[in-house]
């Protein structure tokens, strides 16, 4: 068994999976960490993700909410409003594409609990064996040149600041979610710097994973996008 701990669920129109989403995530909460709560935050999605995940929240024992937000703000501020809301000791946050396998939430939780780290979080690139089904190859390498970017940018000694599997001992690092501004997808990146130059134990613990189609980040645009914010964030740390 787990200890309790807030499971944050990101969406942005994400209505054709995130009942699926819900069934495992529940099942899997009510035979690990039965405690625990699940919140789901709808950023200003123009289909049924609020339908279907009020839909998927019924007839469960464990402790559900959905925020909303419209319109949309970004998946940055979508994570943030989660984790600020979590009532657990430990916040968990994941992609709705279920990319990281539930049966990797253990890696990621049982260090913070046992007092050991402040920040655990997902990495691909730390055993590339464990990836499944492989990006395209554009995206993947596209993913590595940024993280290598990031490396020299922020001095940060990671090498997947991108994989969305990320948890936080919350009474630690909620300062740092208060103090984050950045609502896109380098809002990783701003949370990692804010939490190293706080001087909290971070670790970046290799997991299985999988490419699933329907990503919300585009290649070339919001690549140069989220570079531009780690350099603006870099600045003004």
């Amino acid at each position: 068994m787990l200890p309790p701990f807030s499971v944050v669920i990101p969406c942005f129109n994400e209505a054709a999976r995130i009942g699926q989403t819900l069934r495992l995530t529940l099942d899997y909460l009510v035979t690990h960490a039965p405690e625990s709560e699940l919140i789901v935050v709808n950023d200003g999605s123009t289909d049924t993700t609020g339908t279907e995940t009020r839909e998927g929240f019924d007839e469960t024992k464990i402790e559900t909410r959905l925020l909303e937000n419209f319109p949309n703000r970004g998946k940055g501020a979508a994570v943030r409003e989660g984790l600020l809301a979590a009532q657990k000791p430990i916040g968990l946050f994941f992609d709705a594409d279920l990319s990281t396998p539930l049966d990797e939430i253990p890696k990621v939780i049982e260090p913070i609990a046992n007092g050991d780290l402040d920040i655990a979080f997902g990495s691909r690139a730390l055993d590339r064996s464990l990836i499944g089904i492989r990006q395209p190859w554009r995206r993947e390498y596209g993913g590595r040149v940024f993280n290598f970017l990031v490396r020299i940018v922020t001095g940060l000694p990671f090498w997947d600041t991108q994989c969305g599997f990320k948890a936080f001992r919350l009474d630690i690092c909620r300062p740092i979610l208060e103090a984050a501004r950045i609502d896109g997808f380098a809002f990783d990146v701003e949370l990692l710097v804010l939490a190293q130059r706080a001087g909290l134990r971070i670790r970046e613990i290799p997991v299985r994973w999988n490419h699933a189609e329907g990503s919300k980040v585009r290649f070339l645009h919001d690549g140069v996008q989220m570079l531009r914010e780690v350099i603006a964030a870099r600045n003004r740390l």
